[in-house]
């Protein structure tokens, strides 16, 4: 996009801002933005086998980002091995630790795209707390051992995790458990039959009356397979959504200032784009701005002027001939330049004189 804004304005100064919403990607974005560092350690995957997850340093090594999908993440496993009844967050925790160690004061924690349906109790166990059962055994593994879960031990914790400032990026308001909760609503994608479901649910139930049942009811308490209610409960959390969370460390506000213009983008606009995605949120700071903000896209889909009401100046689509998906995206990046220059043309007449910022 950037090449294609200096097809245009040649002299202009374009600084790039990498964004995500909290998802996949995140820790690249923020890492690109802020100048950070990438870390990467060998955890346990969602089935105990080792994997390799990276983490970001940014703000001179103050704080840490984080996934909870490159430790315990959906796409680690193929879809036969895929059972969220045994599938846990420990390695998300062992990457937690891992953050912590550095002597970060603060996490920012993207939660989507999880194998697991435990309530972060992996995570916790990693950490130090111990899960028990009624004979004061420790629970094993997974989601559907929480069923028996009658306390939670923080002896072995360290003290240290009191001083952290853990902020979580989420996108839903689900519950921890019920037919919005996070069993029956994600559970299936995991690998959840419908008595599966069933079991993970009344698991879960059982996590909530130990942990309370406000907090299991809290909007974004089922993220992750119920880590968003564990985050809370574990490390003191704050749940955020997840678009202004990552915007406001990114340094966006920071590069608008003095801005006449800036390009977002999203793979596909339609109503959900409205909804708080990414794009959305810049389109918000940069009409708090005084900024004209333009969306780049792959395509438009139903109710995507939704987005002209939320900050977007228009919609500049790569193609209006609609290619085959893989066709798009063999030629993505002379598309991305060559919409971008296109979009500069039809740029507030007012103000196209005055780029070259």
């Amino acid at each position: 996009m950037a090449r294609g804004i200096h097809d245009v304005f040649r002299d202009a100064d374009v600084p790039e801002v990498p964004l995500a919403d909290g998802g996949e990607g995140t820790v690249e974005a923020l890492v690109a933005a802020r100048g950070g560092e990438l870390i990467t350690v060998t955890v346990e995957g969602p089935l105990g086998e080792p994997v390799d997850a990276t983490f970001g340093l940014i703000d001179g090594g103050r704080a840490a980002v984080v996934e909870l999908a490159a430790a315990s993440g959906l796409p680690l496993l193929s879809p036969d091995r895929r059972d969220p009844r045994v599938t846990s967050t420990i390695g998300f925790g062992q990457l937690l630790e891992a953050a912590r160690r550095r002597g970060v004061q603060r996490i920012i924690a993207g939660i989507g795209g999880s194998a697991t349906n435990d309530g972060g109790a992996g995570m916790a166990q990693a950490l130090g707390y111990r899960l028990l059962d009624a004979d004061g055994v420790d629970l094993p593994p997974g989601g559907l051992a929480l069923s028996r879960l009658a306390r939670i031990d923080a002896s072995a914790v360290d003290p240290a995790w009191r001083t952290i400032d853990v902020e979580v990026a989420v996108d839903v308001t689900n519950p921890l458990t019920g037919p919005e909760g996070a069993s029956a609503v994600y559970g299936p994608q995991k690998g959840a039959t419908p008595a599966m479901v069933h079991e993970l649910d009344h698991a879960l139930s059982r996590f909530g009356q130990v942990i309370g049942p406000d907090l299991a009811a809290q909007p974004g308490a089922g993220a992750a397979g119920g880590a968003g209610a564990g985050m809370v409960y574990f490390l003191g959390a704050r749940l955020r959504r997840g678009a202004p969370l990552v915007v406001d460390a990114s340094g966006l506000d920071e590069a608008l200032v003095g801005a006449r213009a800036v390009f977002t983008g999203e793979g596909r606009v339609d109503a959900q784009t409205a909804y708080g995605k990414g794009p959305v949120e810049v389109a918000r700071r940069a009409r708090a701005a005084g900024v004209e903000a333009v969306l780049i896209a792959g395509s438009k889909g139903s109710g995507w002027e939704a987005v002209l009401s939320e900050g977007v100046s228009f919609v500049e689509v790569l193609t209006e001939d609609a290619p085959a998906v893989d066709m798009a995206e063999s030629r993505a990046a002379q598309l991305l330049r060559t919409a971008a220059a296109s979009a500069c043309r039809r740029l507030s007449p007012a103000k196209s004189g005055e780029y070259p910022a």
